[in-house]
């Protein structure tokens, strides 16, 4: 098989998965976006150079990804080029056109138990705390870690983090009378960082936006 789908929800269970196909197939990783036609394009002029090592493209959200572009990347699952294999992500299968989906081994995150998500969910929470309880210098040196990597894997991460800032605020909301329009309008503000992360937004720029216009 030289196509994959990986299902989850989780970033660090879909990067690490990645890695792992990754040693198996003793390959290198390219991680590539195919959100558009162009990336199609621009990715299948890249392939028609000699790929000489097992090389294995990786493509994150490929649910997000436009039909047309889905339509003009199935030939490469189609017709397999040596040395390349895809790893294609989404949270859900059914969120991915079905031409895709019966072109791939689908790999899901069945290695967590409800017990380990509720522990993961906690120390997520935990985590999101400490970070909106930094000092403006600290947050700043914190999304420096994040955007480290660059790529896709930082804007993940940031995804990530934002998308944790909201869930918890959400929860905070109605259990804090006093604070309930300061903690609203947190959410309106880190809803709409996670929107223009999800739109290729800088992903410092918006990170440091965030931090900035958190009350």
């Amino acid at each position: 098989m030289h196509a994959f789908l990986l299902i989850g929800n989780s970033t660090e269970y879909i990067v690490q998965s990645t890695e792992e196909l990754a040693k198996k197939l003793k390959a290198k990783i390219l991680e590539y976006p195919l959100a558009k036609i162009e990336d199609v394009r621009n990715l299948n002029s890249l392939l028609r150079l000699h790929i000489d090592k097992p090389t294995l493209v990786v493509s994150y959200d490929i649910h997000e990804a436009t039909e047309e572009a889905l339509n003009a990347f199935l030939k490469n699952l189609e017709e397999p080029q040596e040395n390349v294999s895809f790893a294609l992500t989404a949270p859900s299968a059914k969120k991915v056109l079905s031409t895709i989906v019966s072109r791939c081994q689908i790999i899901k995150s069945t290695n967590q138990t409800a017990s380990l998500r509720g522990q993961i969910y906690k120390s997520t929470n935990e985590e999101t705390e400490k970070f909106l309880a930094m000092t403006i210098g600290k947050k700043l040196a914190y999304i420096d870690k994040i955007c480290a990597p660059g790529g896709v894997k930082a804007r993940q991460k940031a995804i990530e983090l934002v998308e944790n800032t909201v869930n918890l605020l959400h929860g905070k909301l109605h259990s804090d009378q006093v604070k309930y329009n300061c903690i609203a309008k947190n959410i309106e503000t880190a809803t709409q960082t996670l929107t223009r992360l999800k739109g290729n937004g800088n992903v410092n720029l918006q990170l440091t936006n965030l931090i900035i216009n958190l009350r």
